[in-house]
């Protein structure tokens, strides 16, 4: 059992520093080639964070492990409202007023919902595949023709000045770790789920979404205590996008992903709800202070009690 959880703590921090070097090698050449810093943003970070759960996803599908491919993302996108913003919520509480995310909430509804419907078929295969991608283009159009212009030092990851050989570093040190975390990762998570004879949707659900959802809550904390809380809230909009609709996408076209009933049951409909919780913060301008954290981190304590 050591060897296992020394396999996954191994694979997490591959995982955390291959995406962050992924991310400023990808921003910078972005910028260096001349695309705009607000296409950057919603493109190259995006797809670059989301790297760690891209990879994961498609290691445990080719393996065989459709379970953990599926419960991290859905993990994923439940962490990210209970203990992201559970925590930075908690730490200093998080503003809303003078933040309008009720259009890209709206969005994460639809994704979250889309992807309930399309489970509802028992696999989520090459053509349901398709269709995440096709809502996942229709978001970017609508983000990149509504979005406001960015300064280049703005956008996360940007080093102004990096030169080409750092960056061409950053990039190959990033796609060296990635794959070699995620492997790690999976490898080790489906030998604990057997040893403790659970199954590796919980598995995924639990251990692997944290894992995967790490570098996001270090730089909500981070955020929060640079009294920028607020950036957390447009991250986790914009992460639950972006997992549902461009990593279940590109990895149910690589591997049909079999959906486990007890996903149907449970896991799907708590994702829904933890995304709706946000509703009322975001409509009507109320500020998530120290209580409303403290709730949230004792919403996905119990869910995960009742996984466990």
């Amino acid at each position: 059992m050591i060897a296992e959880i020394l396999l996954v703590l191994g694979g997490l921090v591959l995982l955390v520093l291959g995406g962050d070097l992924l991310v400023k090698g990808a921003v910078n050449l972005a910028l260096r080639l001349g695309i705009t810093p607000l296409v950057v943003g919603l493109t190259v970070v995006a797809f670059g964070t989301s790297a760690p759960e891209l990879l994961v996803s498609l290691s445990a599908a080719l393996k065989g492990s459709s379970g953990i491919a599926l419960g991290n993302v859905v993990g994923s996108n439940v962490a990210n409202v209970l203990v992201i913003l559970g925590a930075t919520a908690l730490i200093s509480g998080i503003p809303t007023r003078g933040h309008d995310l009720r259009e890209s909430w709206a969005m994460m509804m639809g994704a979250s919902v889309l992807l309930i419907a399309l489970a509802f078929t028992g696999t989520i295969g090459r053509i349901e595949g398709v269709l995440l991608l096709v809502a996942l283009s229709l978001v970017l159009w609508r983000q990149l023709t509504t979005g406001k212009a960015e300064a280049a030092d703005e956008v996360e990851g940007a080093e102004l000045g990096a030169t080409w050989p750092r960056i061409a570093i950053w990039l190959a040190a990033g796609l060296v770790a990635l794959p070699i975390g995620a492997n790690m990762l999976v490898a080790g998570a489906t030998e604990i789920a057997l040893a403790f004879g659970i199954s590796d949707t919980v598995i995924g659900l639990t251990l692997v979404a944290i894992g995967t959802s790490l570098p996001e809550l270090a730089a909500s904390v981070a955020s929060a205590l640079r009294g920028r809380a607020d950036m957390a809230l447009g991250n986790v909009v914009g992460s639950n996008i972006f997992n549902i609709l461009a990593i279940l996408g590109i990895t149910s076209i690589v591997a049909p992903l079999p959906v486990p009933p007890e996903m149907l049951r449970l896991d799907l409909w708590v994702m829904l709800a933890s995304s709706a919780l946000l509703m009322p913060f975001l409509f009507r301008g109320i500020a998530m202070g120290r209580a409303v954290g403290a709730v949230l981190l004792a919403c996905y304590g119990t869910y995960a009690w009742v996984l466990l």
